[in-house]
């Protein structure tokens, strides 16, 4: 069974959107929107954040995949619904199931976070381990759907989804009427593609700019050819927005009203969901930290009042505290040595006193005194440094060379 019906084919309208709204009455929280004093200093006008992070499961997904699933026929309700995510999509559709009194089956990958897994069955789906990479998992699902006749919901590629997740451009309007632009995390194009079509019909001055991940950037190819374009292997750490091609239904409304789409690096990213966690004191998976890394990247180039999404804030702490200190390493804030002294009593302790007089902070220490490659009379030691931004750390090098040592990496 495909779900590219007519049906799912059809194209999207405010009337749509509004209806959508109507059935997420009760159901999705009207998410805040929170200004950053930070970032509009840097953008030189007013810059809001959309908290979506803070929304039942915490991220959109809830929206689109109530608004799908509401909308079946009682024989659908009755054959199921089955769904393949690695975990803002799942949750949505496990407690939009619930909601519901419907049965859900979800395929996620085997390597899909534990806390995401954990979320999915608390919500009341039957979840399915299957597949390495999200395509695997996907193909799992549908040949699921195929069998049993149980509903496949996409997470971005039904007009349905999408109204549900325009309902995120109608609250903004409301929250902030003065807007002229809003900035939008994209992977298959869903929430940027409902946005745009509530936003469109009734403020066509605003402009709307799309946000991808240099590593799985479909859309600017595909806009480029004209027609969806598969990406070889999407690699980044937003897997909230690594999808391989764009949804036939949201290429479509992306292509006729999203003003642009802009990439961002993965410093970037772990830049900004750092900045989302010290300065706005909001955890923001690497996804829906994706809009303010854009920010961040050229904030000279955005028309304010501007209102930046924050579309999910489902990050496995593991990956967080990589991320953190990634990011901090990207601002110059975080530095790891490793360098050879001689093996002698107090060496260590006189290494120490080195970086203590230039006000570093030691966050960890790795002396190894017996490796091969290492002489009779050396140590090797790896440092972690907590550091104040990139001229402390040429400070930090030239005060290490000064001493007599060699920074081998």
């Amino acid at each position: 069974m495909s779900y590219r019906t007519a049906e799912s084919l059809r194209s999207v309208t405010l009337d749509d959107v509004r209806g959508a709204r109507k059935t997420l009455s009760g159901v999705a929280r009207v998410t805040a929107l929170e200004g950053s004093r930070y970032l509009s200093r840097l953008v030189g006008a007013p810059v809001h954040l959309k908290c979506e992070n803070l929304q039942r499961t915490g991220s959109f997904k809830l929206r689109g995949a109530y608004v799908r699933i509401a909308g079946l026929l009682p024989e659908e309700r009755a054959a199921g619904v089955v769904a393949a995510s690695a975990g803002n999509h799942a949750q949505g559709v496990a407690l939009a199931s619930s909601l519901l009194g419907v049965h859900a089956t979800v395929f996620m990958p085997q390597g899909a976070p534990l806390p995401k897994v954990s979320a999915t069955r608390e919500y009341g789906a039957e979840v399915r381990l299957h597949g390495q990479v999200v395509d695997e998992t996907l193909a799992a699902a549908e040949e699921y759907a195929a069998r049993t006749g149980a509903v496949f919901i996409h997470p971005f590629d039904h007009p349905d989804v999408i109204a549900g997740q325009g309902t995120v451009g109608l609250e903004i309007l409301e929250q902030c009427p003065e807007v002229r632009t809003m900035v939008v995390g994209m992977g298959g194009g869903g929430l940027a593609a409902g946005i745009a079509v509530a936003v469109k019909a009734l403020r066509p001055d605003v402009r709307i700019v799309g946000v991808q991940a240099e590593g799985a950037a479909c859309y600017p190819p595909s806009l480029a050819a004209g027609r969806p374009v598969s990406l070889r292997n999407p690699v980044t750490m937003a897997d909230g927005i690594r999808v391989g091609r764009p949804g036939v239904v949201p290429f479509g409304i992306v292509g006729e009203l999203v003003d642009e789409v802009r990439t961002v690096s993965e410093d970037e990213l772990s830049a900004a969901l750092l900045l989302c966690l010290e300065r706005a004191k909001l955890v923001v998976e690497p996804a829906g930290a994706s809009p303010v890394a854009a920010l961040l990247a050229a904030p000279e180039t955005f028309g304010g009042p501007v209102v930046a999404v924050l579309s999910g804030g489902n990050v496995d702490p593991v990956l967080m505290q990589r991320v953190l200190r990634h990011g901090m390493a990207a601002q110059g804030r975080y530095l790891a040595v490793r360098l050879r002294l001689t093996d002698r009593p107090g060496a260590l302790a006189t290494l120490l006193g080195v970086l203590s007089a230039a006000d570093a902070n030691v966050l960890d220490v790795s002396h190894v005194r017996t490796d091969p490659r290492l002489g009779l009379t050396e140590a090797e030691v790896e440092l972690h440094l907590e550091t104040k931004g990139p001229a402390h750390c040429a400070e930090l090098g030239r005060a290490l060379r000064d001493a007599g040592y060699t920074v081998i990496a």
